[in-house]
């Protein structure tokens, strides 16, 4: 017999943009509380906690893969019976007690109440050679691509957590790997930076600014640095470049609706609402101190209550 799929409800109680840890915790207490519930993803469910080898501050386990947490996440918010589609938001539109999401791909969803929780994307390094390489060379994601680079040298570019930790996994596959500090000022947790320090594969240079990807074969065989302590540009050679240089809120698609700042984040208030009605925030997507996976599925829960408080 020929199966078909059935096609999509158009409408919903509660519709939640962005799969991460945030949109699907979300969706495990919408779920819960008997709200028909969508999540819409471009990405893979998880957003950046696949992207993450170890989470080592997640309460009541000492280390756990991201992937897997991840996973298990969504799988507790499917066996709920929540709704997940593929799908890029283009649009998100108020008519009066209705919240439209328009999808790039044509699709259209109503509902009364939404969640963002569509999180950041990467910074670029805005330097030449590098759009061309992505995918060949340059790499945001060391746990999806680490294996491309055993006993190969890498450079990751950045001072905080995420270069630090992902350094650590990278140099169990990569020869060397190199870290690169526009200053001297070194964000990463202590704990993290200890890690680092007694890892004898993995080196820290500061005062470093890249200024070229170099480009052999089409592939990337390393990056032009300034040294701005002595002015010098230095060649340094590597197969593989990972930026982990901040990141900016992905909002291109509410942002006319006047509910981010000036960066572009949106502004909540404790209950994770936003200056529209029926509309809440979660996770890293909006303005606020610390960005961890622990806060995101905070705000996920605090923004699922309080849509089923408006909705009821």
């Amino acid at each position: 017999m020929l199966h078909v799929t059935q096609a999509p409800d158009k409408s919903y109680d509660l519709i939640i943009i962005g799969g991460g840890a945030a949109g699907l915790t979300a969706a495990v207490y919408a779920r819960r509380a008997g709200l028909k519930t969508l999540v819409l993803e471009s990405f893979a469910p998880g957003g950046k906690l696949i992207k993450t080898f170890e989470i080592e501050n997640w309460p009541g386990i000492k280390n756990v893969n991201g992937s897997q947490l991840a996973y298990d996440i969504y799988e507790q918010a499917m066996a709920l019976g929540t709704s997940y589609l593929y799908e890029k938001v283009a649009a998100l539109e108020v008519d009066g007690v209705e919240r439209r999401v328009r999808c790039e791909s044509g699709a259209e969803f109503t509902a009364p109440a939404v969640i963002i929780a569509t999180g950041t994307v990467e910074r670029l390094l805005n330097i030449p050679g590098e759009q061309e390489m992505i995918g060949r060379g340059i790499s945001f994601c060391a746990v999806c691509d680490a294996a491309f680079y055993r006993n190969r040298p890498v450079i990751i570019v950045g001072a905080g957590n995420a270069a630090f930790e992902e350094s650590l996994y990278l140099a169990e596959f990569a020869s060397k790997v190199t870290i690169l500090a526009r200053r001297d000022v070194i964000s990463a947790e202590q704990i993290t930076q200890d890690k680092v320090a007694a890892n004898p594969k993995i080196e820290v240079l500061t005062w470093r600014v890249p200024q070229e990807v170099i480009i052999e074969n089409n592939r990337v065989a390393g990056l032009k640095v300034l040294n701005k302590q002595t002015g010098a540009v230095e060649t340094m050679l590597a197969k593989g470049v990972f930026p982990y240089i901040g990141a900016d809120p992905v909002t291109k698609f509410c942002r006319d609706l006047g509910i981010t700042n000036d960066k572009g984040y949106l502004v909540v208030h404790s209950d994770m609402s936003t200056a529209i009605p029926g509309v809440y925030g979660a996770g890293d997507v909006c303005d606020k101190v610390l960005r961890q996976v622990v806060t995101a599925t905070n705000d996920g829960a605090i923004a699922a209550q309080s849509a089923l408080a408006y909705l009821r």
